[in-house]
């Protein structure tokens, strides 16, 4: 299994959860001397095949006409990729095809490679731990993404790379979110804070002080899921982020949205709202395996290159990364995002 961490920092040193072996061309998607990757590339490829058959077809002719154009079009559109995304590949995989003077559409296939790379690029960046002691990692998404597993998969390999990980089963409305939660605190042998029926926010200020007390390097905390159109609830992350804040100033220092890859554009409208609420730093996309939607993170990056800009950053550090991406539901079915990767496994 491919570790995030090689080993425990010094005291004060931050951690980068690594952002993935690079991938020198599309045909080489991962280090050789890393096998595991391999393994973890061939699950993504699988995982993609329903959204990149669409799209690998449209390559299969053999002349670049409009007609090919518009069959990719279509395919994007199809992909959940959306109006606004879908316009802008195709507008720059124009561009590269004239530059390339490219005649068959096979080098067409490898251009919109480089392409979608290079769209996605902004959002690969690595989770860093290390900075700030704990630090504080607030978790949110809507019911079903995969939110719980999600940590619980993250805390595994938090923990194998020498983290002290405390979690926070601040999902107190359901008990079954708490008791999963529980479980995976057993399994990766970390320490939990719950309480039954008790205060989200409380739950989540006594974990941030409790980690602080036991020289946790990491503390996590779960969310009840929940609508973005739910305002009394969204209030509610609100009141958890600015307690936590409380706890410890600064916190939390990472606010993580968990999505299901298989909702498409539904996906891009919850970043857009969780982020309007909580002012998001990262993204775990999840169920990425048999969904025909995986375009969606090409709609997202152009959001998130938007927004960035919006808010006078500079690209990529304006932009929200996706931290990981799931395509099953072992542990070692999430891993960090590499764009080469995914754009590789897409178009495969």
């Amino acid at each position: 299994m491919f570790s995030f961490f090689k080993k425990k920092s010094p005291p004060g040193e931050p951690v980068s959860v690594a952002a993935g072996v690079p991938v020198p061309t599309p045909s080489v998607p991962a280090d050789a001397a890393v096998p595991e990757r391999h393994t973890w590339f061939d699950k993504l490829r699988s995982g993609l095949r329903k959204t990149g058959s669409s799209l690998a077809q449209v390559f299969t002719g053999t002349q670049i006409d409009d007609a090919l154009y518009e069959d990719l079009e279509s395919a994007l559109l199809l992909a959940d990729a959306g109006v606004s995304a879908t316009e802008y590949l195709l507008a720059d995989l124009k561009r590269r095809v004239k530059e390339a003077r490219a005649t068959d559409p096979a080098a067409v296939k490898s251009l919109l490679i480089e392409a979608i790379t290079e769209l996605l690029q902004p959002l690969q960046r690595p989770l860093v731990v290390g900075e700030h002691s704990p630090t504080v990692v607030m978790v949110v998404g809507v019911n079903g993404a995969g939110k719980t597993t999600s940590i619980g998969k993250l805390t595994r390999h938090l923990a194998e790379g020498g983290q002290k990980v405390l979690l926070a089963a601040a999902d107190t409305f359901r008990a079954a979110a708490r008791e999963q939660l529980a479980i995976w605190a057993g399994r990766n042998n970390v320490e939990i804070v719950s309480q039954e029926g008790g205060d989200p926010s409380a739950v989540t200020f006594d974990a941030v002080a409790a980690g602080k007390a036991r020289g946790c390097d990491v503390v996590i905390a779960d969310t009840a899921g929940r609508l973005p159109t739910q305002l009394h609830l969204m209030e509610e992350l609100r009141k958890v982020k600015r307690v936590i804040g409380k706890a410890q100033s600064g916190a939390p220092h990472e606010v993580l949205l968990v999505i299901d890859g298989n909702t498409g554009q539904n996906a891009l409208a919850q970043v857009q709202a969780f982020d309007d609420t909580l002012h998001l730093t990262g993204l775990i996309v999840t169920k990425l395996d048999g969904t025909a939607k995986g375009g969606v993170l090409a709609a997202i990056a152009l959001w998130a290159r938007e927004r960035g800009r919006a808010a006078g950053a500079t690209v990529p550090m304006g932009a929200v990364p996706v931290y990981f991406i799931g395509v099953g539901e072992q542990v070692e079915d999430l891993e960090t995002f590499n764009a080469r990767e995914f754009a590789t496994a897409l178009l495969g």
